[in-house]
């Protein structure tokens, strides 16, 4: 199910987010840095909508969309809505969630009426790129590295 977030579910997403990027430690030149601004996840309810999916009471993933209007990266095209942070628990993979809250971003971004959406990830992050992939999303450039890891921004057409 998913369903907006609210201030109540802060420390979950918390969670889920720092269970979800774990696997990736190896690759990050500063992991504590990098655990710290996972764990601000909460704050990107102030500018943009956190959408959380819960499965039996228990949140299991989140993503965040950053509206056209909402701030963004200079990377970005400052109107383009964009999906930042998208997370699941391990133990909930391989269920279609993270595709599902995928599929709401794109949903909210028809909602505001924008002909793309737009995310930046890297090749390390390897469910989550090939499945942006297959969902249509094209590689439009460089992201600046973060922390030694190399990112690209992808965009998607909407119809």
């Amino acid at each position: 199910m998913l369903r907006d977030y609210q201030p109540k579910d802060a420390d979950a997403i918390v969670h889920v987010a720092l269970a979800a990027f774990a696997e990736f430690e190896p690759h990050y030149s500063d992991w504590p840095l990098f655990n710290a601004n996972a764990a601000k996840m909460p704050q990107l309810a102030e500018t943009g909508e956190i959408i959380i999916a819960e499965d039996g009471g228990q949140i299991v993933g989140a993503v965040a969309y950053m509206g056209p209007k909402a701030p963004k990266p200079a990377f970005f095209d400052p109107a383009w809505p964009v999906i930042r942070m998208l997370v699941v628990d391990p133990l909930a993979r391989g269920r279609g969630i993270g595709r599902q809250l995928t599929e709401e971003c794109l949903r909210r971004a028809e909602r505001d009426q924008s002909g793309v959406i737009a995310l930046h990830t890297t090749p390390i992050m390897t469910v989550a790129l090939p499945m942006y992939l297959r969902m249509g999303f094209v590689r439009v450039g460089e992201a600046p590295h973060i922390l030694g890891v190399p990112y690209a921004v992808y965009v998607k057409t909407l119809a």
